[in-house]
């Protein structure tokens, strides 16, 4: 995607070395989805997904170059978990990384499209859940719409926050909302861990490239 160099320094909205229009560049949802897979999942990915732009070919090249470009940087998937008026709630999140040891700091990014957003961020807490290599299924349960995303899904409350603990998964983080910010079209949900663990589970589940990958 071309972008300028500094054409406008200074102005607020705008970061240097970008374009007053690089927004219109960004893919529309449906692009996206038509090559991440079932438009019924919710996937929280990366940025930019909600963005609506014109269907044109010049459009679906800039999708198809966000698409090949970002990815190629394979993560980890996890979920996130609460619970809302007793209720356990939960999506899938790819982004998510640890940010500070003291104090310590974690980071996920949620859509402002989100569902489950508002109610985590009501509650005021959350768990992370990292899924291991036979999770994959999990993972499409708790990224679905309409669904009970629960219904089967063995769980326990965390020690810290009462969220969901995921059976079968490599290790969680139990959190408090530190600080929220907005970025874009997500907001930046930083945690402050209370407790964490881990298990014997020894592969992780992989997203690379648009698909759900494993170590072997």
């Amino acid at each position: 995607m071309a972008m300028s160099s500094g054409a406008h320094r200074g102005t607020p909205d705008i970061p240097d070395g970008m374009s007053s229009d690089a927004r219109e560049t960004w893919p529309s949802p449906e692009l996206i989805s038509s090559w991440l897979g079932d438009a019924g999942y919710e996937f929280e990915l990366r940025p930019g997904e909600d963005v609506e732009i014109p269907e044109d070919p010049e459009a679906q090249a800039a999708a198809r170059q966000f698409r090949d470009v970002l990815g190629r940087f394979a993560s980890g998937v996890t979920v996130v978990t609460s619970t809302s008026g007793g209720e356990p709630v939960g999506m899938t999140c790819q982004s998510f990384s640890s940010v500070s040891l003291e104090p310590p700091l974690v980071l996920f990014i949620p859509a402002k499209t989100s569902r489950a957003w508002p109610l985590i961020q009501r509650s005021g807490r959350f768990c992370v859940n990292f899924l291991g290599a036979e999770q994959a299924e999990l993972s499409n349960q708790m990224a679905s719409r309409g669904v009970d995303k629960f219904a089967g899904v063995d769980w326990t409350p965390s020690a810290a926050t009462g969220s969901p603990v995921l059976a079968g998964t490599l290790g969680h983080v139990d959190c408090t909302i530190h600080a929220v910010h907005e970025a874009g079209d997500h907001y930046v949900v930083l945690g402050r861990v209370l407790e964490l663990a881990s298990s014997d589970v020894a592969d992780p589940l992989l997203f690379f490239q648009g698909k759900y990958r494993t170590t072997d």
